[in-house]
């Protein structure tokens, strides 16, 4: 008896911590005021004019996620006429509608249908690969458009709701949260993407992701997943990124982006160190394009940017995101940190040519020159001879002919230039001896590495005896 009891009590106390709890949110307003901006987009290709499906393209030197990132496009059927299917929405009342440019990429006719299951022809004003978005235009009016709203102000854990057409099956809703915020992929250095684990799949492309106020902040863009399908992580392109693309594109058809002319890398705790840093953080310069924007501005190998017009760069991938979207031909001022102190100097942003990039972010082999010698680093090196600086257009450096001891630890290769030691251009191998001796056992050095036609720090620590 006193057991029943017990459990009745014990029953009590569960339904009244229930009928207490927070409800989960309700979407159904939000999907009746907003899902009619939502459209689906089917592209014909003729087979003989059709181009292959686009993913991710793979960087060079192999890709460190193989199949992983994947953009939502559906396998085409083989048959004369193809039909890929995917998302968009409406941005405007007069017929400007947002989505990716794969999803319309090598297509011959593109046709919107609305959630009133009407159907238009529509025009690409313009695309742009590098943020893989595109522009189209519908001849209608008075359309529902979509509310914009703030991406910087979403915080992970919020709530989030996808709307699009997953396998052709329209106006699909899915929800979930925020998984964090300007995520870096491969491939991608102008987009700090928004992670959310909503289901996200083939179809899914192009379409909006909302706040709980039912404002678009994102654009459904990436997947992470082996199987093909959904597997809780997915990417959008943050609404501010996008509606600027598309802002450029209604204008002039096309996207302009600032370039400074400088090769980056990120700052490890190790390098940090080497160049007195207090903490990880900023680009580090480890070339520098003669003649361009930052060379003009006097910034040199082994600069750190830790701040471009006012914005910080926390990592090195920040960056390229920032001086992307600077204007070209805009005055900033670059706060850097170099050889121990903070310096700042004005800088006048050039222009992205078409096939170039903003920022690269890096990580090499001749015949032995004069006077090798076994450095305390477990470095064999050489001087490079007259002949050999003329063919690398190098000033000066030295050759590694053997890795020995810690250095195995950086992963040089025999062939590998060493150009630099932190700041120091390298002139000869005594030159590298004596610098060496002025670093204490336990402590880290920064060496300027030239491999093939990739230049980049590397950090070795010596060994504490």
């Amino acid at each position: 008896m006193m057991l029943k009891k017990l459990f009745a009590i014990a029953l009590l106390g569960i339904f009244s911590q229930l009928a207490s709890a927070k409800e989960l949110p309700d979407f159904t307003e939000l999907v009746e005021k907003q899902g009619a901006a939502v459209v689906n987009i089917s592209t014909a290709r003729i087979m003989g004019n059709a181009q292959a499906p686009h993913g991710i393209p793979k960087p060079k030197g192999g890709d460190p996620f193989p199949e992983l990132f994947r953009r939502y496009e559906p396998p085409a059927p083989r048959e004369q006429e193809t039909q890929s299917r995917g998302s968009g929405f409406i941005i405007s009342d007069d017929g400007y509608i947002l989505t990716n440019a794969h999803v319309v990429e090598g297509a011959d006719g593109i046709v919107v249908r609305l959630t009133d299951k009407r159907e238009f022809k529509a025009k690409v004003i313009g695309t742009d690969k590098r943020t893989d978005l595109a522009l189209l235009k519908i001849e209608a009016g008075g359309l529902p458009k979509i509310v914009q709203g703030d991406a910087n102000a979403l915080k992970v854990g919020a709530w989030v709701v996808a709307i699009g057409s997953p396998f052709g099956f329209d106006s699909s809703v899915t929800v979930g949260i925020v998984s964090g915020k300007g995520r870096s992929l491969p491939q991608e250095s102008y987009i700090p993407f928004i992670q959310t684990d909503a289901a996200i799949n083939p179809g899914n492309s192009g379409g909006p992701l909302f706040n709980m106020k039912g404002e678009v902040i994102g654009i459904n863009s990436q997947i992470y997943t082996r199987s093909g399908g959904s597997m809780g992580l997915s990417f959008a392109i943050p609404i501010d990124v996008a509606m600027d693309v598309a802002n450029q594109l209604r204008a002039t058809g096309k996207v302009t982006r600032g370039r400074i002319g400088v090769v980056i890398q990120e700052v490890t705790l190790d390098l940090a160190e080497t160049f007195g840093l207090s903490k990880a953080t900023g680009a580090l310069i480890s070339s520098v394009e003669k003649g361009g924007a930052a060379d003009k501005a006097g910034i040199q190998v082994s600069d750190v940017i830790l701040k471009f017009d006012g914005n910080a760069v926390a990592s090195s991938s920040d960056l390229p995101r920032i001086v992307g979207a600077t204007r070209p031909g805009s005055k900033v001022a670059v706060h850097l940190w170099r050889r121990g102190g903070s310096h700042e100097v004005k800088l006048t942003v050039g222009e992205m040519p078409d096939d170039d990039r903003v920022a690269q972010t890096g990580n090499n082999g001749s015949k032995a020159g004069a006077g090798e010698s076994l450095t305390r680093l477990g470095l064999v090196l050489s001087e490079l001879s007259d002949e050999q600086k003329r063919a690398l257009e190098v000033d000066g450096g030295l050759l590694v002919e053997e890795v020995k001891s810690v250095a195995t630890r950086a992963e040089l290769s025999r062939g590998d230039i060493i150009l630099a030691l932190g700041n120091i251009v390298l002139r000869s191998l005594e030159q590298f001896n004596e610098a060496l001796k002025q670093v204490p056992n336990g402590k880290s050095v920064a060496l300027l590495v030239r491999r093939d036609d990739v230049v980049s720090y590397v950090a070795i620590r010596l060994d504490e005896k």
